[in-house]
């Protein structure tokens, strides 16, 4: 299915912001931009959890982006929180207040998927070139360095330093002065220094900043003559013109330039430091500045899941390479789980695309964690997709697929908190009946089988002959009804002539 209008939101630690876009053959055309300061990474206490101001200032955004919004399919929005939303403790709960507020659910991102949707974002609004870029985003929560060529990103980090919390770190009164100063950037610069080797290693032939802080940057030096003569964007000499000029205004309020905005005085400073020490560390003399950011990116990424180019897919068949996966193993668990799953859903309906995704991306990781270990292996697979970086996934997709590799075999009870009647029960009795179908790993075809859904359970119907000539299988799936029943839902199992399987 696809659409002619698409909008992604982004919901920063500093600003909210919501970008529509109009498909036009395989072209986006950015319309309205609307951009809301929330400080959602101002409400974030000592221990971490978001105050109750903070939260009322993101509902009350989200709700102006969802009058805009009204109208729209589920599958036209895509609404991603990034830094402020990652560490929060009480996210959970502020996140199910947020996505009622908007109206459409929320993917919190990691760091990584951040950097990559930024890159895409900000490549695509820039002239076509061939050689490698260097893409510089400074949030309020976090810096995203990115390496890519073309609209592909190559290397992707991000780092746990922004202007809003270097504000809260060196300037919480706002004043400014050279050993605060220095501080902001030594501090910066550590975190850099994690990365610089394979940065410069990677290479590029130019430097580009996005989103606000890069912007307000290169506009104040522009308008201020800051840059030496020709020197347009950002360049080092006019970063160390400005650096000298806050430290002896003694703070950002004081500063007599044009094009410092009122409601990003607070963040200027330690936005300044960071840009300072990431010239510095990766020996940058110029950048230039692109208008695409993260939700330009995320509506990119939008429109690839439209054309069939999602990114998880690429993501997916990564990983069954890396970790070495038994691709005639995986074709042959899909098939039946998604044979079974057909017998419940209509599998081609738009209301279950996600479920279908989801059965086949689990079925193909699903023994991924076998490069760890035999033994234990769900488990293995289960925290491997928990923790590692997986383009296009979100934090919820990637803890779905971890619940759906973990409960592939053994007891049902440690999936005690998914609620009964949640789509993932369905989901887990097609993977685990079809896992334990092929334990054989052969090319054998399954037996005759129908599956039906009920209110306290499933029921399942095998052939009796199958069952009399396959004595293991039989006791498998006694055990698995045992393992149904201990967690109080029913798999009855039943053995029928073959004439009568499909009546």
């Amino acid at each position: 299915m696809s659409y002619e209008l698409i909008a992604g939101v982004d919901l920063g630690s500093n600003s909210f912001r919501l970008q529509l876009g109009r498909i036009v053959g395989d072209r986006i055309h950015p319309l309205e931009h609307l951009k809301e300061r929330v400080g959602l990474a101002s409400g974030l206490t000592s221990e971490r959890i978001l105050d109750h101001a903070s939260q009322q200032r993101a509902l009350a955004a989200l709700h102006r982006f969802g009058e805009q919004l009204r109208g729209f399919a589920p599958e036209q929005v895509r609404a991603v929180a990034t830094d402020a939303m990652r560490v929060a403790r009480n996210a959970d709960l502020v996140l199910q207040q947020a996505e009622a507020a908007l109206g459409f659910p929320i993917e919190i991102i990691g760091g990584r998927e951040e950097a990559r949707l930024i890159f895409i974002g900000a490549a695509n609004a820039l002239p076509p070139a061939t050689h490698r870029r260097l893409v510089v985003d400074i949030g309020g929560g976090s810096t995203e360095l990115v390496i890519g060529q073309g609209i592909e990103p190559l290397l992707m980090e991000s780092l746990f330093i922004g202007g809003i919390n270097f504000r809260q770190r060196f300037f919480p009164d706002g004043k400014v002065d050279g050993k605060r100063f220095r501080a902001a950037e030594v501090a910066a610069a550590r975190q850099i220094e994690a990365v610089v080797t394979d940065y410069q290693r990677c290479g590029w032939h130019e430097a580009v900043g996005s989103s606000g802080s890069a912007q307000e940057l290169a506009g104040v030096l522009e308008l201020n003559g800051l840059n030496p003569e020709c020197g347009a964007g950002i360049t080092r000499q006019g970063l160390a013109r400005l650096r000298a000029m806050i430290i002896a205004a003694g703070a950002a309020e004081r500063l007599p330039l044009k094009g410092l905005r009122s409601d990003r005085l607070h963040i200027f400073p330690g936005a300044l430091a960071i840009m300072s020490a990431v010239f510095s560390s990766l020996e940058l003399e110029q950048m230039t500045y692109s208008e695409g950011a993260l939700p330009l990116g995320v509506l990119h990424d939008l429109r690839g899941r439209f054309e069939h180019h999602d990114t998880r897919d690429v993501t997916v068949v990564q990983f069954m390479r890396r970790y070495q996966v038994a691709e005639e193993q995986v074709r042959r668990v899909e098939r039946t789980a998604l044979a079974l799953l057909g017998q419940l859903i209509q599998l081609d309906s738009p209301e279950h695309e996600r479920e279908v995704h989801f059965l086949r991306w689990a079925v193909s990781l699903h023994e991924i964690g076998i490069s760890v270990a035999h033994g234990g292996f769900h488990k293995h697979g289960a925290y491997l997709v928990t923790n590692a970086d997986m383009p296009g996934f979100s934090q919820r997709d990637q803890s779905r697929l971890a619940l759906l590799l973990l409960g592939q075999r053994g007891r049902l009870q440690k999936l005690a908190s998914l609620p009964a009647g949640d789509a993932n029960w369905r989901l887990l009795f097609c993977f685990r009946l079809a896992v334990l179908l092929h334990r054989s790993r052969d090319d054998q075809a399954p037996p005759e089988l129908a599956i039906r859904e009920s209110p306290v359970g499933f029921q399942l119907d095998v052939s009796a002959a199958w069952l009399d000539g396959n004595p293991l299988a039989r006791a498998a799936l006694r055990e698995e009804s045992l393992l149904w029943e201990r967690i109080g839902s029913q798999l009855q199992l039943r053995a029928l002539p073959s004439g009568r399987m499909w009546q």
